[in-house]
Order: structure tokens, then sequence, then C-alpha cells
């Protein structure tokens, strides 16, 4: 007998700046949907162009970055991948 439950996925996009609608410059996504081994899809095509377009297609945002203040001489430094937002869908699956 076939039984319907919910299983989470998590998308972790990173931003080129904190705005969600700024342009995703790194991803990761893992899917609870599967019974596969890896934990992280492997896919060249980029899920998602920003957080916004990504909330449009259902996804919750459950995890934004903490904008720090910048220690004194390092004002005009980048950190890399700084703009994280994490990412939560559930989707319906039948076992």
């Amino acid at each position: 007998m076939s039984e319907s439950k919910y299983r989470q996925k998590i998308l972790i996009l990173y931003l080129g700046n904190a705005s969600l609608n700024s342009e995703v410059v790194g991803w990761s996504l893992y899917d609870g949907t599967t019974d596969d081994e890896a934990d992280i899809i492997d896919n060249e095509e980029l899920p998602y162009k920003s957080v916004l377009a990504a909330m449009r297609d259902g996804w919750r945002v459950i995890g934004i970055p903490t904008i720090n203040s910048p220690l004194i001489g390092r004002e005009h430094k980048t950190d890399y991948l700084q703009f994280e937002f994490v990412l939560e869908k559930m989707e319906l699956i039948d076992e």
C-alpha cells in the first residue's frame, strides 16, 4: 500500500550581495525526496537566478545572511560567498 508523506529539500543560494533579487553566484541542493545516497545534486544548470525567483516557485527562506561590519583595515576587502540564503521546500511523495 502506498503512503503519502512530505519530505524536505534544502537549497542554499550564495548571492553577489544581500538583495533577494541579486544574482546567484553559487548553490547547493540537498534532496530528501529521493533515496539516493548523494547529498548534493550535481547539476551544472543554475536552479534559479535569484532568491526571489526561488520564492516565487514555492521555496521558503529559512536562513538569511548576517551582515557584519568590516574590521578596521578590511573595509575594502570582500569575503568569499558571504551572502548565503537557506531555503526549504516540502514535497509530497508516495511510498
